[in-house]
């Protein structure tokens, strides 16, 4: 049972324990979900750490400094052990979870070897794809029904023969990028998008037959990619009605990781900023569907969000009124999934002075969003097993792993990393009833 708390002003209570299997259901079998899959069972197995996690790495202090107070985040919130996690998937190709591994050339052979009877079990139920929101690949291994509502129901029912293996159930969203879709009135309530499923709503991506699939069920819902999918009312509504958690949308893993670092480093020290260009290049089967325009422009929406919500330009119009913000991605199959993120910044300083800022980022894609995936994954099952959490549909505190954050509407988003990894972890002394840090200080000058 659990118990009330006092932390700060408001009365919380503990999140309930986490027993039993937690079943992860990922939808697109990919280079990210491959390498999450077998990162999880190499670290089960003592092969490696689980560097990038902060559910299994990272500390929370709890206190003054001088208490010297800061235990493991998964010591302090009871989150579901690693080896309690199961997982199981869609894909729209047939390959298990060993073969797509390979395929994606993300982990080395050696590695994939000794995983490679655990991760061939793992074969990919047929998933819901249409071609016509993923332009540029063509899906082998998909499900058949008379509408868009009985590809859903069919979903569920993936859902609950699942859930009888399990104790609980998360799902996220692995997929690839989605083409560019704005909000229509099919999404306005649940009942007109019921009534959109049934009638095949071109407004309906996969994605979203996904989510409400998982909503509907009471299973919480991430999403890795910057498609339109919970960010409607319909899901909001389906999200609170059945305790089943959401957050925003798009793993934050290399270019705008490095955006919501620097970016507030600028501001802090107030130096203008009049142009800030952004190029990628690609090789895996993500950058093949951002080649296409329409799916780009569903990722450049989001990769653009974030520099105008951190530098507030209303406020600050002699710093960042007139900034020129270009961002764009280029399939290079010889990258692979090692994908170059290449920034030009134009800054300047004191009476005006301009001064550039040049970051190369040489990253590997998968190997970043895999511990986000799984600390979304993680994160999720905790908020539902949290009272005050669990009801509330949206969880802003999670901001910290996505591009595009989720908030209440007329609430704007936060995407300075910083302030998010705050939120985040006094939302977790919260739940707890651990005394909120405000870094304030003064206390150790009395």
């Amino acid at each position: 049972m659990s118990t009330e708390v006092q932390s700060g002003q408001k009365t919380a209570q503990n999140a309930a324990p986490a027993k039993g299997k937690l079943g992860v259901m990922v939808v697109g079998l990919g280079a990210v979900a491959t390498t999450m899959i077998a990162g999880v069972e190499a670290v089960r197995r003592g092969l490696a750490k689980p560097i990038g996690s902060l559910t299994q790495m990272g500390t929370i202090r709890l206190g003054k400094r001088t208490d010297n107070k800061s235990p493991l985040i998964k010591d302090f919130v009871p989150l579901a052990d690693l080896n309690d996690v199961v997982f199981t998937g869609w894909d729209i190709f047939e390959d298990n979870v060993y073969e797509s591994a390979a395929h994606a050339k993300v982990l080395d052979n050696e590695t994939l070897q000794q995983l490679k009877p655990y991760l061939e079990a793992i074969k990919p139920l047929p998933a819901v794809f249409d071609q016509y929101y993923v332009k540029r690949l063509h899906g082998t291994h998909v499900k058949k029904g008379k509408n868009k509502m009985d590809l859903a129901n069919q979903v569920r029912e993936d859902i609950r023969n699942f859930r009888k293996t399990v104790d609980r159930v998360v799902m996220i969203w692995c997929g690839s990028t989605e083409i560019f879709l704005e909000p229509t009135a099919v999404h306005a309530s649940i009942e007109a998008f019921e009534k959109g499923l049934q009638n095949d709503d071109i407004g309906i991506a996969p994605s979203q037959i996904y989510a409400y699939a998982a909503l509907t069920e009471g299973v919480p819902f991430a999403n890795g990619a910057p498609n339109l999918t919970v960010d409607v009312p319909a899901m909001i509504e389906l999200s609170k009605k059945n305790n089943a958690p959401i957050c925003g949308k798009d793993f934050k893993t290399g270019q705008t990781f490095m955006k919501t670092v620097l970016a507030p480093a600028f501001k802090a020290r107030l130096l203008g900023v009049s142009g800030w260009y952004s190029t990628n290049i690609l090789g895996n089967r993500d950058g093949e569907v951002l080649d296409d325009p329409e799916s780009f422009k569903t990722k450049e929406e989001s990769k653009l969000g974030s520099l105008e919500y951190i530098f507030q330009p209303e406020l600050y119009p002699d710093l960042y009124k007139d900034i020129f913000h270009k961002v764009r991605i280029n399939y290079y199959p010889p990258r692979g999934d090692n994908k170059e993120g290449w920034d030009n910044i134009d800054i300047f300083g004191w009476l005006g002075y301009p001064m550039q800022i040049k970051v190369d980022f040489l990253c590997r894609d998968s190997i970043l969003a895999a511990p986000i995936a799984l600390d979304l994954v993680l994160f999720l099952d905790l908020a539902q097993r949290t009272p005050s959490l669990r009801g509330i549909g949206i969880q802003e505190w999670l901001s910290f792993y996505l591009k595009s954050p989720q908030t209440r509407e007329g609430l704007y988003p936060e995407h300075d990393l910083f302030i998010q990894l705050m939120k985040l972890k006094n939302t977790l002394r919260h739940i707890q009833g651990a005394e909120l840090i405000t870094h304030l200080g003064l206390e150790y000058y009395d």
